[in-house]
């Protein structure tokens, strides 16, 4: 770990106690400045359940009308620019382009801050899977004018950042993603999960773990496990941890008796996974699939869709994978590892060790030293025992 000399102000639309991927993993990153001793403040939204702390600047919002669990705020200019001189940051860093991420644009550039963005959710095919796909290109154009803006642009893996600059985007580094390979073990296995999930020693438990949305290919995973369990029988347990709009889909298209666990958190949720024996993440949307990671990490094989992020987490022997969209591709892959013990404990074991390396530690410090970079600060070099 290394320290560093740095005020930074963070913008987000998203963010604690929402529960989702980008705000656990801004979370995360608030952590890991505070423990760099450096110093952040949190530019977000309103939320009922939110817990006051003096740090973390809220402002009135709506739900976005395209993604209800993310929610908007447009405070003014003028306030926003108030708050910055009054807290000094040495750069800026938003996490949505919209909202609050215009905001902290409009802020940073009137007062000469170094400004850096990151890019966690695909917009332009989100706008697809909810009958707005002619706003694609829109969506592109604005992006590119919103990110080009910044001094950098983070994404979290190789074939992200590879679109991104196809479409015009400038700047661009990697920011990946780390896992907690405390938290997330195969040591978190239990007899006792796996009973109440109507599993025995020779039952195959295929879990998902994630938002229920039509965005992320539960349909096709739903229609694909319909095949499995047909072929399978009872061996198999179908079993999904979330919540979201698509749940009642979920339940219709859902093979006879699937297990709906609803959202789990903590020890509830490691358990989950280390239960299980193969992890399904169906989604061709997402930028980068951190239940992918915590599922290697609790010693599951994964069968994910053929997409770039997907593809660079799985490479080699550390999962397999299936054409977007096919569903009775994605059936064949799940009983291919539904009926060989051996293959699945190869990819098993390839997975641990790969989500073995990835620290947050190691992450941040990279992220951090381009922070320096980006800023003009001095290198963040002094090591911390």
């Amino acid at each position: 770990m290394i320290e560093m000399d740095l005020r930074l102000a963070l913008f987000c639309d998203s963010y604690l106690p929402q529960l989702n991927g980008v705000s656990l993993l801004l979370e995360r990153l608030v952590g890991a400045v505070r423990d760099r001793g450096a110093s952040v403040r949190v530019f977000t939204t309103t939320d009922p359940h939110a817990t006051y702390d003096p740090e973390i600047r809220r402002w009135p919002s709506v739900a976005f009308w395209l993604y209800p669990e993310h929610r908007l705020a447009l405070p003014t200019p003028a306030r926003i620019k108030r708050e910055l001189e009054e807290y000094r940051p040495t750069l800026v860093h938003a996490a949505s382009p919209f909202g609050l991420g215009l905001a902290a644009r409009c802020g940073a550039r009137a007062l000469g801050i170094p400004f850096v963005t990151s890019y966690h959710t695909s917009w332009s095919e989100y706008t697809k899977f909810y009958g707005l796909g002619f706003l694609s290109d829109f969506a592109w154009r604005y992006l590119r004018w919103f990110h080009n803006s910044a001094d950098r642009t983070y994404a979290p893996t190789q074939a992200v950042r590879a679109e991104l600059e196809s479409h015009g985007v400038r700047s661009t580094a990697i920011w990946s993603r780390g896992v907690d390979t405390v938290r997330f073990s195969p040591a978190s296995r239990s007899s006792a999960l796996r009973a109440r999930l109507g599993a025995s020693d020779n039952t195959v438990i295929c879990a998902y773990v994630g938002r229920l949305g039509a965005e992320k290919g539960l349909g096709l995973a739903m229609t694909g496990m319909q095949r499995v369990v047909a072929r399978a029988g009872a061996d198999v347990v179908c079993a999904i941890a979330g919540d979201g709009p698509y749940e009642a889909e979920c339940r219709r298209l859902a093979p006879p008796g699937t297990i709906f666990m609803g959202r789990l958190s903590g020890r509830e949720l490691s358990e989950f996974y280390a239960s299980a024996d193969v992890f399904i993440f169906p989604s061709a949307t997402d930028t980068f699939g951190n239940v992918i990671l915590e599922a290697m990490a609790s010693g599951l094989p994964v069968v994910g869709a053929d997409v770039g992020p997907t593809r660079e987490l799985l490479a080699g022997t550390r999962g397999l994978t299936f054409p977007a969209g096919n569903a009775e591709m994605f059936a064949d892959q799940v009983l291919a590892l539904v009926t060989d013990r051996a293959r699945r404990v190869v990819l098993a074991r390839d997975a641990l060790a790969f989500a073995r390396t990835r620290t947050w530690d190691a992450i941040f410090d990279e992220l951090f030293v381009d922070y320096a970079r980006v800023s003009g600060s001095a290198p963040p070099a002094v090591a911390v025992a």
